[in-house]
């Protein structure tokens, strides 16, 4: 969805002249061609100093985009705090923009992750422990509806060089676009889960309603591969009942590391078919520091 924006407000591990902590709100689109600050301090950081500060935002970004129709806005805006929820909510309201909880934030994710590392630390008002990384607390795992479970599923790759022509591909849902992949070498290898269903649409058209963030591997109580979306969701994709079975998500995981925790799913109807049901690159949130 490239319409849509991404943005991050909370504290960060800086304070003003007073001692007081700075509030900072982060906007930016799925490619960072658009990106937007604005400090604020503790007692401003409410809905209504929220809603100000992106109606500026999206005066700078009509005025990127050359136009000065107010019409003109984003088809939703993604958050992943989950405290954030309400401040969030009820500016994106004020504004008629959805508001969407998501870890669907991956260019959001490496720009915070820059800041951390590059600007913050050159403010005179640093101290690091104000501010640090946010968790994702997992919820527990549920089942796919029994109408939509996947035939099969497989362990495939790509090279991240393939998906410069991602946008010829023929997909019916999903999003195979992430800002970064192209600092990733050409020849990187991307790991992906193929999920083959004679149901493919159906269940590609449920999944591009949930937001997906990653596919991991869950080892406790049983080994299984989970499709993490939303803010905290887990889908239970597939459990692992086989030493071989284990030995391939274990693969995927490597490769998973190995290109920077970028990774995709799909779904097609049989493994030869031509065109996807559904497609989405994924990115495992990873904040440090």
């Amino acid at each position: 969805m490239p319409n849509a924006w991404e943005i991050d407000f909370y504290s960060r591990p800086i304070t003003d002249e007073r001692q007081k902590k700075l509030w900072e709100l982060l906007v930016c689109d799925p490619q960072r061609r658009f990106e937007f600050t604005k400090y604020c301090v503790g007692a401003e950081a409410n809905a209504r100093w929220l809603q100000t500060a992106l109606t500026e935002a999206l005066e700078f970004w009509r005025s990127q985009l050359g136009t000065e129709q107010e019409t003109t806005v984003p088809e939703r805006i993604r958050f992943f705090r989950r405290p954030m929820a309400n401040i969030i909510t009820r500016a994106c309201d004020a504004l008629t923009i959805p508001a969407q909880p998501s870890r669907r934030t991956f260019a959001l994710y490496q720009w915070l992750q820059e800041r951390h590392e590059q600007v913050y630390p050159q403010h005179p008002g640093f101290q690091p422990l104000l501010a640090p990384p946010p968790t994702f607390e997992p919820t527990p795992m549920q089942p796919l509806p029994d109408a939509l479970v996947g035939q099969g599923w497989r362990v495939v790759t790509l090279q991240a060089q393939d998906f410069a022509e991602s946008q010829d591909w023929e997909i019916a849902f999903g999003d195979p676009l992430i800002w970064n992949l192209a600092s990733l070498p050409p020849d990187r290898v991307i790991p992906g889960v193929l999920i083959v269903s004679p149901r493919a649409v159906p269940l590609a058209g449920w999944l591009s309603g949930l937001e997906l963030a990653c596919l991991s591997l869950v080892r406790d109580p049983q080994a299984s591969l989970v499709l993490e979306a939303g803010l905290s969701d887990r889908w239970l994709l597939a459990p692992l009942k086989t030493a071989q079975t284990i030995a391939e998500i274990e693969s995927f995981e490597k490769a998973k590391q190995a290109a920077g925790k970028v990774h995709f799913l799909a779904v097609q109807t049989d493994a030869n078919a031509d065109s996807f049901a559904g497609f989405w690159i994924l990115q495992e949130p990873s904040l440090e520091w």
